[in-house]
């Protein structure tokens, strides 16, 4: 009896080894990482960094070639909507940056291709290290800050929903934060909340915050029916200003100090903690 009951406790461990041990049933496929990418704003926030994390890492055990380098680079684009922490951003950019070494792309016309950009903007923006060494992720860098230098010289007006103009080099003396955003745009929609809070709490303090969008002001005033939104939305019709701002995905958000200096931007959705960190770089504090 004794014989067939320590049998049955190594059976018993055995089955618990291979179903809860990751990569113990089988090695992550493509297929398995294309539906997990699909699926991650879907998962609760709390556990959003740890499932990044972990498509990361199944995504580092995938052969070299393009698929790989296209997976890797479509996560950062996930990476950065909210605050995952800093392991998943530097864990993200880390398997991008294998993903690069293992298949560098060429340039396109001078230019380096989405992938190298992307690094380069996680580790401009988001704070993370490379030590990867590449022409390409050089030249990456350099393009992002000749942009940023343009936008720090940026100016516009524009019109409110109800005809009023604001004009960004009229509002030196206050802090302003103008936000790129859409309607159809999920992560702009989860952003809007907190930045309608820091808004109201911090306007008697100077603060400016400028929602800017391209859509047609029919489908943004529906949208807003509600009232409850209260930061002026203006109208970038065309995109004109979207393109000052060279922002090539949304939302993003730029800070301006009072002297008009911009002092800090996003590259995607941020929580109302990381709006706070980055109003703080211009001066202002709870």
């Amino acid at each position: 009896m004794r014989y067939l009951l320590q049998n049955l406790s190594r059976a018993l461990l055995f089955i618990f080894a291979f179903v809860l041990v990751p990569g113990v049933h089988g090695q992550a496929t493509e297929s398995s990482i294309t539906k997990q990418i699909q699926g991650l704003r879907g998962v609760p926030d709390p556990q959003r960094p740890a499932a990044t994390i972990q498509i990361a890492r199944d995504i580092r055990t995938l052969p070299a070639g393009l698929p790989k380098l296209k997976l890797a680079d479509a996560l950062t684009h996930l990476v950065t909507e909210g605050d995952p922490g800093r392991e998943a951003l530097q864990t993200v950019a880390d398997t991008l940056a294998q993903a690069l070494s293992e298949t560098p792309q060429p340039a396109k016309d001078g230019q380096p291709p989405m992938p190298y950009m992307d690094l380069a903007k996680l580790a401009r923006y988001e704070g993370i290290t490379t030590n990867m060494k590449d022409p390409l992720l050089a030249k990456a860098d350099e393009i992002l800050a000749a942009n940023d230098a343009e936008v720090e010289k940026a100016d516009f007006t524009l019109k409110d929903l109800k005809g009023k103009k604001f004009t960004l080099s009229e509002l030196r003396g206050k802090i302003v934060l103008v936000n790129f955003w859409a309607t159809w745009c999920p992560p702009c929609r989860k952003e809007m909340p907190d930045l309608d809070a820091i808004y109201t709490h911090f306007q008697s303090q100077g603060l400016v915050v400028l929602s800017l969008t391209d859509e047609d002001p029919f489908k943004v005033n529906s949208f807003l029916s509600s009232g409850g939104y209260h930061p002026p939305v203006l109208l970038d019709t065309g995109g004109k200003v979207a393109k000052q701002f060279h922002v090539d995905g949304i939302p993003k958000t730029f800070v301006f100090d009072r002297e008009g200096k911009l002092v800090v931007q996003s590259i995607d959705m941020r929580t109302q903690h990381q709006f706070l960190l980055m109003l703080a770089k211009a001066g202002l504090h709870p």
